[in-house]
């Protein structure tokens, strides 16, 4: 009996050595995974008791706030900046969220659109995925610079301003070499007419010079190479269709009527007529009465002096007045064929326009 006892000891001593061997095998194997594993288990036992805490936002503010994580910041670096920033309340409770759903690992460089109303669940999630943070923007057709810039600084998205864009799209501004000459630009000219008007999905890290090559690829892309070529063959450049499509994006207020409004363009051309456009001389004029496109008296016909003033200068203004789409610019390169030369706004309300051949019968057509 004594000696089946001090057998069962004796394995119970050698269970017990070799599972110390083993555990210690292991624990140098994979000590730090287990130190890991247990502080996340603890973390997790910990948050379960916070949960109120993880899902109340830090405000009521819904204004997007721009934040940048730059490449080897640490969820600690993150989680200060984010508290700095009010966008959330408790950073330490940020980084046990990241850690014990294993995102600590998951978080992108890049810029993002982070809330106040945003929860720390969906502020950490939406940190693994850079690619997600874009922007609509939306630049309408008949808008000239100005108005562009006034959109930029009006969206809260962007992280520079309307004059940042200007100075690369304006007068003297940067543009490519190849796009210079696909659109036949003089130079120091603006890109007045060539930032296609579109609705755009724009990268959070968009900057002037970004912004400035999407809009002139999608122009390019719209327009493509077969205009330019039938406008060259005809005896015009793509700058100055685009400057005839500009004037009658001004003028029309259905796309229907661009060619026939281009005919009448074109007509004048040919004949050596004075343009006589009134958006030349609102361009010319500038912003006015909190407008960009202010009305304008018969009087200022002939007072306001500007080169692009077509009233008192023959043939083309020096450059567009505006961004037209592509029922305008197609218009201006493929006119429809009239004995029109003067077009004036109906006597209804709808917006469409009464032609004319004679001026006689231009007068006759009036109201």
């Amino acid at each position: 009996m004594g000696r089946t006892i001090r057998v069962i000891v004796v394995g119970i001593l050698l269970l017990g050595f070799v599972a110390l061997v083993i555990g210690g095998v292991a624990f140098i194997l994979w000590g730090d995974e287990i130190i890991d594993f247990a502080q996340t288990a603890l973390i997790r036992y910990s948050l379960s008791s916070r949960q109120d805490d993880l899902l109340t936002p830090a405000g009521f503010d819904d204004s997007p706030v721009r934040f940048v994580i730059e490449p080897g910041d640490t969820p600690k670096i993150i989680a200060d900046r984010l508290v700095s920033w009010a966008l959330i309340l408790d950073g330490q409770l940020f980084v046990d969220y990241l850690r014990a759903n294993e995102l600590d690992r998951q978080i992108e460089a890049g810029t993002y659109f982070l809330y106040q109303t945003q929860t720390i669940p969906q502020i950490a999630l939406a940190l693994t995925d850079s690619s997600n943070s874009q922007f609509p923007f939306r630049i309408l057709e008949g808008w000239r610079l100005e108005e562009i810039a006034a959109a930029i600084d009006d969206n809260p998205y962007f992280g520079f301003s309307g004059a940042d864009f200007l100075a690369v799209v304006g007068a003297n501004g940067l543009v490519e070499p190849d796009f210079m000459a696909y659109a036949g630009l003089p130079p120091g000219a603006s890109l007045e007419g060539f930032l296609f008007p579109d609705t755009y999905q724009l990268p959070a890290e968009i900057t002037p010079l970004m912004l400035r090559d999407i809009l002139t690829q999608t122009f390019r892309e719209q327009v493509g190479t077969q205009l330019v070529a039938d406008a060259v063959a005809d005896g015009f450049s793509l700058y100055e269709i685009v400057t005839v499509a500009s004037i009658v994006q001004r003028e029309a207020v259905h796309a229907d009527e661009h060619p026939l409004i281009a005919s009448v363009y074109h007509n004048r051309l040919a004949n050596g007529m004075k343009l006589d456009a009134d958006p030349t001389v609102q361009y010319a004029i500038g912003f006015r009465g909190g407008r960009w496109w202010p009305g304008i008296s018969a009087a200022e016909y002939t007072s306001v002096v500007s080169p692009y003033n077509t009233y008192l200068n023959y043939g083309l203004p020096p450059g567009p007045i505006s961004s037209p789409g592509l029922s305008a610019i197609r218009a201006a390169a493929y006119p429809a064929e009239s004995s029109y030369f003067y077009f004036r706004a109906d006597c209804s309300p709808d917006g469409y326009h009464t032609f004319a051949t004679t001026y006689e019968e231009h007068l006759g057509n009036g109201c």
